[in-house]
């Protein structure tokens, strides 16, 4: 199965790869065939931003779109570093921040927004990773949502 055939099928672009907000790689390669991608939130650069805390002025499909925008641009980092996601062996772990009023216990729903479109993209066996969805009082510049992987890549 070729990524770049499902994206298609399914009508979605890749966005260009985030802005950097800081001082890091958005990409850092560790070991022979392991790539951990630093946070990315919801922006996609074109107006399509998902701002808020879920519990308070956001619902949970809100939450959802932000967790399906932060993978995309995880997956517009990949494609940048890598130059062919169909070099991704599986998707190791997700790690996910979602910012939440205290009363709000639905972020392992929120996250399913972002773990959904890789399983879509992927398979089970390869986009489907372990998960960690942590509920936060704030993320920078007040967005719903922001994610991190960790993936392995198929050998040479």
């Amino acid at each position: 199965m070729n990524v770049y055939d499902v994206l298609k099928e399914k009508g979605i672009t890749l966005p260009a790869p985030p802005p950097k907000g800081g001082v890091y790689t958005p990409v850092q390669e560790f070991g022979s065939n392991f790539l951990y991608c630093s946070g990315c939130g919801p922006d996609l650069g074109n107006g399509n931003n998902v701002i808020g805390r879920l519990g308070e002025n956001l619902t949970l499909e809100q939450g959802q779109k932000a967790a399906y925008n932060c993978m995309l641009n995880l997956l517009a980092n990949l494609d940048a570093k890598t130059g062919d996601l169909n070099k991704i062996k599986r998707f190791v772990k997700v790690l996910a921040f979602v910012n939440s009023a205290d009363s709000f216990e639905q972020q392992p729903q929120v996250v399913n927004g972002g773990s959904n479109l890789l399983v879509e993209l992927f398979g089970e066996e390869v986009g489907m990773p372990a998960r960690t969805a942590i509920g936060t009082n704030t993320l920078p510049g007040g967005i719903a949502c922001e994610i991190e992987v960790l993936v392995e890549l198929k050998e040479d």
